[in-house]
């Protein structure tokens, strides 16, 4: 779930209109993102089929900075201002 997740973010921040890039390429993370995104649903699915009922937020955070979580999913919000 977690490496799916990340999938999902690492396009969203290639669509990211407030992010450097061109269209085409945000065309592309586009396209993709529509079969990440059932990956995603796919394996959450799964996970609920199994009768895991609840996400370890801890647990999962913790796995997020291991996999560099922090950094991908700043590429999707908006960049600070820059006053210059």
């Amino acid at each position: 779930m977690i490496d799916r997740y990340l999938d999902v973010v690492d396009l969203l921040g290639r669509i990211n209109p407030a992010q450097e890039g061109d269209t085409y390429r945000g065309l592309r993370a586009a396209q993709a993102l529509v079969s990440r995104a059932a990956e995603l649903r796919d394996a959450l699915a799964l996970m609920h089929q199994r009768g895991e009922t609840e996400l370890h937020a801890h647990t999962l955070a913790r796995a997020l900075r291991v996999l560099d979580g922090e950094r991908r999913t700043a590429r999707v919000t908006v960049p600070p201002r820059s006053d210059t």
